[in-house]
């Protein structure tokens, strides 16, 4: 798949697919999918997206993950775009020094 089909299908059919699920309203607190830009003086991008979903709790994302929604309707759907056997997931504690 070439990047531009990747990321048409990740921001026009796999995000509102995830949107759409009612855990995603309950337990989701935000979902942001970002694509790789190339830019002169930069360093090519090692990976062509970031998706970060923020949840209030351990609990709540092991919930979300769990749901029939998320097993039979988001999970699946992502295998039409992705390679899981490159996907990395990194847990994070987010400390705001600036925000605007």
């Amino acid at each position: 798949m070439s990047f531009d089909a990747f990321t048409d299908y990740h921001k026009n059919k796999h995000a509102p697919l995830f949107a759409s699920i009612p855990e995603a309203e309950r337990y989701v607190r935000k979902y942001i999918i970002t694509h790789a830009v190339e830019a002169p003086g930069f360093p090519k991008p090692l990976y062509d997206s970031i998706t970060e979903i923020w949840f209030d709790s351990f609990e709540d994302y092991h919930t979300f993950f769990a749901t029939k929604s998320y097993r039979e309707n988001v999970h699946p759907d992502e295998y039409n775009f992705m390679d899981h056997s490159t996907v990395v997931v990194m847990i994070t504690n987010v400390t705001v020094i600036k925000d605007k």
